[in-house]
């Protein structure tokens, strides 16, 4: 009974090794193509540069054997070979890497809880290896600063030019003030969490404010928050923030598994996804 599925595998297995190959010799062919390998070999990922002329050559290889529009079945191959070569760089949530990301996870408990489960061991020290490969300036030294602090010991929020769009997720107010004068200045607008306490390095708690209402959150720290007003999206109908919209589809897609695929990503998206999440797992102190 188990010949179909073992045949099956086998199967596969042998489209895998002979897209592999092809990627290999396509790339050992082409100058720069040497180049990538050794990298990657040493370093078991690629910088941008690096994957750029990975995913480049072959392309060029594609094309010129097989045409400006070469079938599905042909594409499909080539991606193959690249995330068999190139394993780290495989989108875990997809089925065949960076092709046909078509998986859509139900919403259920482990979905749930995937942020508080997951940020502080996982994405966040990994967002934060990321960040610090990048090119340098103030704001994003401030920023990885920030992040590497312990909780209630940040630094005082940098003004960079995503600003606008940080207080539109999250506005700080002092416990001192009314809430309902609050609520009357603000215009009509997407959900955000309301921070209140006596100073920013010490909230009290936590409101999702949204048409002019405010919904207590249960959690008292800021990451249980933004989970959250996150869900209230889904539990009340509406649609992000037209300039959180990054932000949330990341967290839709990359921590939650929600309708991977089916959102509208870049490719720069998709790398930064799957460099994230073949990174090792961070360990515990406490393990």
């Amino acid at each position: 009974m188990d010949e179909v599925p073992r045949k099956r595998q086998r199967f596969e297995d042998t489209n895998a090794a002979s897209a592999e190959q092809l990627i290999e010799t396509v790339l050992r062919g082409k100058s720069g193509g040497e180049q990538v390998l050794q990298e990657y070999q040493n370093t078991e990922t690629l910088t941008d540069a690096a994957r750029r002329q990975m995913v480049n050559i072959p392309v060029a290889h594609m094309i010129d054997n097989h045409g400006n529009l070469p079938t599905k079945a042909i594409r499909e191959e080539y991606a193959l070979g690249i995330v068999t070569l190139f394993p780290s760089l495989k989108d875990p949530y997809s089925k065949k890497g960076y092709v046909n990301q078509d998986l859509t996870l139900l919403f259920d408990d482990e979905t749930s809880s995937r942020l508080l489960q997951k940020w502080d061991v996982f994405f966040k020290p990994n967002i934060i290896k990321e960040a610090k490969q990048l090119t340098s300036t103030p704001e994003l030294q401030r920023l990885v600063q920030s992040a590497e602090s312990p909780p209630g010991r940040g630094l005082k929020s940098p003004k960079i030019s995503a600003c606008d769009a940080v207080e539109r997720l999250v506005i700080f107010h002092k416990s001192c003030c009314s809430l309902e004068e609050h609520l009357r200045n603000q215009q009509g607008r997407q959900p955000y969490l309301l921070a209140v306490g006596h100073q920013k390095s010490k909230i009290d708690s936590f409101y999702i404010s949204m048409d002019k209402h405010l919904i207590p959150c249960q959690a008292n720290r800021s990451l249980g928050a933004f989970d959250e007003v996150f869900k209230a999206h889904f539990v009340f109908n509406v649609s992000y923030d037209v300039a959180l919209v990054n932000f949330y589809t990341f967290l839709q897609t990359t921590v939650y598994n929600i309708d991977v695929g089916k959102m509208r990503e870049s490719p720069r998206f998709k790398e930064l996804r799957a460099r994230l999440l073949n990174q090792p797992v961070a360990l515990s102190l406490c393990e």
